[in-house]
């Protein structure tokens, strides 16, 4: 979907700039422009889109039916399933995330799909199957479908919608103004370009943490060196889990780009339930994600949502070494 990007990102450093492909100034500065351009065009699109939905479902309705709807929980798996069908990392699913808030998901939901989604994705599974077997690609998926469902679930029943930024209260609270006009018959032409100045608004709110939280994501990717953790993470201590969760925090890459990398882990001696772990906390949990997640949510809810995710990451370290 996204390859026109990459080639033109390869056109513009390599060919234009003429920085060398092998050199790690090349690959952060790829890295910076592919990604840059991905999220903000993914960003508008899926405001876009939510704008449509919420001028003929508005928020108020949306609210209702979930209210009125027991799903016994339901919800949260189906959003975590939903997460994990989108090939998309922590980053890019933050606009997904921007757009489930503004039409109305309640919080939960949203955190079921944002912490699965780049966890598990189809083309890190398929890699898993070539490099570690069907149990632990089985063993692996599943556990992060688990992880974003009982992960959403919990952070919902701790009601921390108060916690969102006031960017978001303001959106939010625009849309429920702008509901009152939902009634009236008004043809899509008609609604259009109020939809798409709302878009715009929001992109360009959030435009300058995309770009600082790419840039940093970009260094680490041109910059730190695969095998720079591998060596402290052998032996199989018990320490080596929440060590390898820890280190892994400011790291930025997404499923796909981290497989061959735990593979060289276990190929080392790193058990391969540690490297797992590795590899959710590295695309699960970045220091560029909470740089974007900044605009959407405070500090401390940014807090909570890292500290019950790295607690369920270290959990399911554990789990994963007794299991393989």
């Amino acid at each position: 979907m996204f390859d026109w990007i990459q080639h033109f990102a390869d056109w513009l450093i390599y060919s234009v700039f003429g920085i060398g492909a092998d050199t790690h100034l090349g690959t952060a500065l790829n890295f910076f422009v592919y990604d840059t351009l991905k999220i903000l065009i993914l960003l508008f699109v899926i405001v876009f889109l939510m704008g449509i939905i919420n001028a003929y479902f508005p928020i108020e309705k949306l609210k209702n039916y979930l209210n009125r709807k027991k799903l016994y929980g339901l919800e949260y798996l189906f959003a975590s399933i939903f997460g994990a069908i989108t090939p998309f990392c922590s980053c890019s699913s933050v606009p997904l995330f921007i757009g489930f808030v503004q039409g109305g998901i309640p919080l939960g939901v949203t955190f079921a799909f944002l912490i699965t989604s780049p966890l598990v994705n189809e083309v890190a599974i398929a890699m898993f199957i070539g490099m570690f077997g069907l149990k632990a690609t089985i063993i692996y998926a599943t556990s992060g479908i688990l992880l974003g469902t009982i992960g959403g679930w919990l952070l919902g029943k701790l009601n921390l919608e108060p916690l969102l930024s006031d960017w978001v209260k303001r959106i939010l609270d625009n849309k429920m103004q702008q509901g009152q006009y939902e009634e009236e018959k008004l043809t899509f032409r008609q609604r259009l370009p109020d939809i798409t100045h709302g878009a715009w608004d929001i992109v360009k709110g959030v435009v300058l943490y995309v770009i600082i939280g790419i840039a940093i994501g970009a260094a680490m990717h041109g910059y730190v060196p695969e095998n720079f953790f591998g060596q402290y993470l052998g032996g199989g201590q018990w320490w080596t889990v929440p060590l390898a969760v820890l280190v892994a925090v400011p790291i930025y890459a997404n499923a796909a780009g981290i497989v061959p990398v735990i593979q060289v882990f276990v190929s080392k001696g790193v058990l391969l339930g540690t490297a797992i772990a590795f590899m959710m906390a590295t695309v699960g949990l970045s220091i560029p994600e909470a740089t974007l997640l900044k605009k959407v949510m405070s500090m401390k809810l940014i807090g909570i949502y890292f500290g019950v995710v790295t607690l369920f990451i270290i959990i399911s370290g554990f789990i994963f070494n007794i299991l393989l």
